[in-house]
């Protein structure tokens, strides 16, 4: 192992990582516990295994006012209500959410938290509304760090389904932690607890998530859950906004419609790396927490490392931060792939995609050159020709011009060099071995 990579190793992820997993474990357990006595067929579908992921957003900590990126979003929300939207993977007849706290430095409090058919404009269909309880409680105090996990709910949610989550916020609540690219309108209420209204008319909307992090669903026998982590690429940056239009989405569609009961959850980070962290925690760092922790999760994809490439000598580092080699950012993957077979998953690699001239006329003007262009080929040749992951997915090589390979594709380009468009994004899913995946078409 290089220097410059027990340089950038986190020496206290492990830690992190074994008390996240402990905390949820506790959560779960509380968040169950009332049911198990009075109602103990209740309890019994909450502990029977059939609990799956079918969305996800992986929390983030708020950056520090200095970092070059805006924030975005109200800095506390009190006495009021945010409305979130998602698009679920696999359907079912039962839901579960989950809230987090992740970056919180005191205790969250909820008020009270819905959930419902998602409708045009924050709205919610008629006759869909239902309350989410904690341990049977309306109201729940989540821990500093720690997520929380709702009691089960009947409500049959279909594949690809749109649900609408509700959230109020009596107290002064920092909004500590977030997702920060969601690709999604929430909607923020005035003054009050606006969860089961069935329109919603927002005093505010932004393009994040808030606490809100993942959604569970009580799946068909065999059901089994395809970790994306990733970056902005992954989370779909230059994808529609509203429009569900990331390569997951697609990738989830070609799913449904192949007749797999298989879950896509998006654990995608718009600026993350491998091997440090910024606007959100390193790979190595969240791993546990936004892959392992999935539940009949069987597969991850990894499509990371652009960022490590790119930032370095630009103003999203700090003056003086060292850039990391290939070889480097090959053994952060190595880390990865040794944790994910260790834990019995599958662990496909994906190609870094081109991005000549990414930027370019922008003050990020400088995230490309022709040295860090020899990284991502030497990482790219790495992931092809290694055998370390136990499958290659070449979005490079979907994505790149054929008359200029350094630079993605004309049509596939949101305009920044570096992202795709929807058109991009559907071309990766559509480029994907479903078999690759464990279904066979």
């Amino acid at each position: 192992m290089s220097e410059q990579f027990q340089d950038n190793l986190p020496p206290a992820a492990p830690v992190r990582a074994k008390v996240r997993r402990t905390l949820f474990a506790l959560t779960v357990i509380l968040c169950g516990l009332s049911a198990a006595i009075p109602a103990p067929a209740q309890a019994q579908s909450a502990d029977d295994g059939a609990w799956i992921g079918t969305w996800s957003a992986s929390p983030q900590p708020v950056w520090e006012p200095d970092f070059f990126a805006p924030v975005n979003i109200p800095r506390a929300l009190r006495n009021q209500t945010i409305r979130q939207v998602a698009q679920v993977s696999l359907g079912g007849d039962r839901v579960r959410v989950e809230f987090s706290n992740e970056y919180g430095d005191r205790p969250l409090v909820i008020g009270a938290a819905h959930i419902a058919l998602a409708d045009e404009n924050g709205a919610i269909k008629p006759g869909s509304d239902h309350a989410l309880t904690f341990g049977g409680n309306p109201s729940v105090t989540v821990p500093p760090g720690a997520p929380i996990l709702s009691d089960p709910v009947d409500m049959p949610v279909e594949p690809l389904g749109d649900v609408a989550v509700s959230l109020f916020l009596p107290e002064i609540t920092p909004t500590t932690t977030w997702h920060n690219d969601a690709r999604q309108t929430a909607y923020i209420s005035g003054e009050g607890n606006h969860t089961q209204a069935t329109t919603f008319e927002p005093a505010q909307t932004i393009e994040s998530r808030i606490f809100l992090s993942g959604i569970m669903v009580d799946a068909a026998p065999g059901a089994r859950a395809v970790v994306l982590f990733g970056d902005s690429i992954t989370d779909g940056d230059g994808s529609t906004l509203d429009a569900n239009h990331r390569w997951p989405d697609f990738l989830a569609e070609r799913l449904h419609q192949a007749g797999a009961e298989v879950a896509v959850l998006n654990e995608g980070i718009s600026g993350a790396r491998i091997l440090r962290d910024r606007m959100g925690d390193n790979a190595l760092a969240r791993f546990d927490r936004d892959v392992l922790s999935h539940p009949h999760a069987d597969t991850v994809v990894l499509m990371m490392g652009i960022n490590d490439i790119g930032w370095p000598g630009t103003l999203l580092v700090p003056e003086g931060e060292p850039a990391p080699s290939a070889e480097d950012v090959i053994t952060g993957y190595e880390q990865l792939i040794a944790r994910a077979h260790a834990n019995g998953m599958r662990i496909i690699g994906a190609t870094l995609t081109p991005f000549a001239d990414t930027f370019e006329g922008t003050p990020l003007f400088g995230y490309y050159d022709e040295t860090k262009e020899a990284k991502r080929q030497a990482i790219n040749d790495w992931i092809r020709t290694s055998g370390a992951f136990d499958g290659v997915i070449d979005f490079d090589a979907v994505t790149r011009n054929p008359d200029s390979p350094k630079h993605i594709q004309a049509a596939y380009d949101k305009g920044d060099h570096l992202h795709p468009n929807d058109t991009g994004y559907r071309a990766m899913a559509d480029s994907v071995d479903l078999k690759l995946l464990g279904v066979n078409p």
